[in-house]
């Protein structure tokens, strides 16, 4: 029986580039990722979405494009982490480092996928062109994939 914790993720994209950050300690440590973390049991999934990106990066958004939702199970771990991943276009501030995270812009053609998460490149073009998809993944540790189902969605479920 798995339990479920929910999480967020902010990918800051503007023409051409994004922001992403340099994980300085925790889970995802040394890997590069979008902003964003637990969903406190008095927030919406928006509201921490923007607090997180806030508290990692130093940016506020005043709107989020929710753009998928992702389920990853890790062999031997009875949670399962649902992510629900957001696009923001435009923001407020600059970019600052934070204790958890180093905020640096990519070319979209640099993206440093083998410095990312190893299911960061299927899912990312999908992101990229403000298509809507639902992914599963399961990984064997942090580095291998054993299996998933990505797929595109006409809409994503309110929750």
């Amino acid at each position: 029986m798995f339990t479920s914790k929910l999480l967020t993720l902010v990918l800051v994209v503007q023409p051409q580039r994004i922001l992403l950050g340099l994980k300085k300690r925790g889970f995802g440590m040394g890997r590069w990722n979008g902003f964003g973390g637990k969903v406190q049991p008095e927030e919406t999934i928006e509201q921490a979405a923007k607090r997180e990106l806030w508290e990692e990066s130093g940016l506020t958004v005043d709107t989020l494009q929710k753009v998928g939702q992702i389920k990853f199970e890790f062999v031997g771990s009875t949670e399962l982490l649902d992510v629900h991943i957001f696009r923001a276009d435009s923001f407020s501030g600059e970019p600052t480092e934070s204790d958890e995270m180093s905020p640096q812009w990519f070319q979209l053609d640099q993206v440093p996928f083998d410095q990312m998460w190893p299911d960061d490149i299927y899912w990312f073009p999908m992101m990229l062109q403000n298509k809507k998809f639902l992914g599963y993944f399961k990984f064997q540790g942090y580095d291998t994939i054993l299996e998933y189902t990505l797929q595109e969605a006409e809409e994503l479920p309110k929750n």
